[in-house]
């Protein structure tokens, strides 16, 4: 694998592709190729140590939403994680609409790793630590549009999040999400669309791959990110377009009993985007169907999604 050399510019480690899917490009230390010959080294400390960082970003009408707020998350877990990153923010940023233009695709998803080197050990001071950095321009789609239609089964999972004393949770650390992946497999195992995820004192987190909101009358709660969530960059949207609708917004600790008793749940994320949650273990919530304050919801959000950075 070729490592990045930060003395490079940004227009002379870019260079241009002909020939190949061009809406589905990898751009990884500054050689960009086809999707599918993309290749890592074995020796990369995320594939030995889930030793990385990444976001999911989505692409609307040729515009990449909410950049900057991503580039944010993931510049402070680089800090947290003393990663010796080269690339600084506004070049990072460069790189990625650069990418998605040459892709030229108008609607997708840019998914961005940044890991700690190259080598083998656990120490960061054994190892090559010039970070490895990858831009993916590809799709992703998590539900049917049936399932927005009609609104998601959710089931509680045994598996807890990790707690915020062993690794932080505003963190998009690569590592953590094999617990959000044995909590998808188990609510696979038991018919359901998604899995909701408790924190060990009991209350609610997140979902496997998704924040999630509480809708009781015309006040919106979430929880608070005290609870070992990830803070979504599509959960502080919607809890502005809350706020800007008029409705009273609430991020607060919550329990099963808040959940079963709601009027509406739905869920929030990058590929999720807004989507409506109907039960919970079986119980319908409300009616058993999308509410009112969640279609609403959905609507202002997929009108937000028209803004974003043009490239």
């Amino acid at each position: 694998m070729t490592l990045f050399e930060p003395k490079m510019t940004q227009f002379s480690y870019i260079r241009n592709v002909h020939n190949i899917d061009m809406t589905k490009l990898v751009w990884l230390n500054g050689v960009v190729s086809p999707l599918e010959s993309a290749t890592t080294s074995v020796s990369d400390h995320c594939y030995l140590y889930g030793d990385g960082l990444f976001e999911g970003i989505r692409i609307y009408g040729s515009k990449v939403f909410k950049l900057d707020e991503h580039l944010d998350r993931l510049y402070h877990g680089i800090k947290y994680l003393k990663y010796n990153m080269s690339i600084s923010q506004p070049e990072l940023k460069k790189i990625i609409l650069d990418v998605c233009r040459q892709s030229g695709a108008e609607s997708g998803y840019i998914r961005l790793n940044v890991t700690r080197g190259t080598g083998l050990g656990l120490d960061p001071s054994k190892i090559d630590d010039t970070p490895n950095v990858m831009v993916m321009v590809n799709t992703l789609a998590l539900y049917s549009e049936e399932s927005y239609r009609t609104g998601l089964d959710v089931v509680t999972t045994s598996f807890k999040t990790i707690p915020a004393d062993a690794l932080d949770p505003r963190l998009k650390c690569i590592g953590k999400y094999a617990a959000n992946i044995l909590a998808k497999q188990e609510a696979n195992s038991r018919g359901a669309g998604e899995g909701l995820m408790l924190n060990h004192q009991g209350y609610i987190a997140e979902c496997t791959g998704d924040n999630i909101f509480l809708v009781k009358g015309k006040h919106v709660r979430t929880p608070d990110p005290s609870c070992g969530l990830l803070r979504g960059v599509t959960r502080d949207t919607v809890l502005m377009l809350a706020q800007q609708a008029g409705y009273t917004t609430e991020e607060c600790l919550l329990t099963p009993f808040d959940l079963y008793s709601a009027d509406e749940a739905f869920l929030t994320g990058t590929a999720a985007e807004v989507i409506p949650m109907v039960t919970i273990d079986g119980r319908p919530i409300g009616d058993g169907k999308p509410g009112h304050v969640t279609n609403d919801l959905i609507a202002r959000f997929r009108q937000h999604t028209s803004e974003g950075t043009a490239f």
